[in-house]
């Protein structure tokens, strides 16, 4: 099976392709750059060096990936949009996951959380995070949840230890209060096409469309309307 996966909805740009045979062998060609805006103009020139990495042409595409949210809200969109664009064009399955899952496997593949269960925290901005929260195999417990630190901290199982995100600082006072341990590392974590490709082939799944999946409103808001008087 070839993948194409796409990440765009936080703090970096990524696009992968997965080769897998059927076999153990699994070839992976990345591109990825931290990048707090300017997604749209980066991503399509990471596709087509993955693609000509790869040896791949759009043809031969089987599943295409992308991260559904949370984060922000053009990101998530930017890979929505292209993800749908190129199943239309190439006849491809599509498969989408959350982006907290996809930074919870990075985490759990670099044994910083000790087998054990631990939590995906991102500073969501105005006093509140965007959690997950997993366990010791890196399966998701709960979440992804939009939800102020000391209510986060009465979620994390008694046996958690590590918070890892860009929001992890801000659960350990909070956790301590609570009686519990949130050691917070990994803070520069983000979304990678790279794992997202890993976790669609090994999930064996397609979905019909891909929906952004936005844990709060838009900042921006239509005017009312307003009446003009001559």
């Amino acid at each position: 099976m070839n993948i194409l996966a796409l990440d765009t909805s936080m703090g970096a740009c990524s696009a992968a392709v997965l080769r897998a045979d059927g076999g153990p062998a699994r070839v992976l060609h990345l591109r990825e750059q931290m990048m707090e805006r300017g997604h749209a103009e980066a991503l399509m020139p990471m596709v087509a060096e993955v693609m000509q990495e790869a040896g791949l042409d759009f043809a031969g595409v089987d599943l295409i990936a992308a991260t559904t949210g949370p984060g922000s809200f053009t990101g998530v969109r930017i890979a929505i949009a292209a993800a749908r664009g190129l199943a239309l064009v190439t006849r491809a399955q599509l498969y989408g996951t959350d982006s907290l899952t996809v930074m919870a496997r990075a985490a759990y593949l670099s044994g910083v959380t000790s087998r054990a269960p631990f939590a995906v925290a991102v500073d969501a901005r105005r006093g509140m995070l965007y959690l997950g929260l997993y366990d010791e195999s890196g399966r998701r417990i709960e979440g992804p949840l939009l939800i102020a630190p000391d209510d986060a901290a009465a979620l994390l199982p008694s046996r958690l230890k590590v918070a890892v995100g860009s929001g992890a600082a801000l659960l350990a006072d909070p956790a301590m209060r609570h009686g519990k341990r949130a050691e917070a590392t990994m803070p520069h974590l983000q979304p990678s096409a790279g794992m997202l490709a890993e976790i669609a082939l090994e999930a064996g799944e397609t979905v019909p469309i891909l929906r952004p999946l936005y844990l709060r409103p838009p900042d921006a808001k239509p005017q009312a309307q307003t009446v003009v008087r001559r």
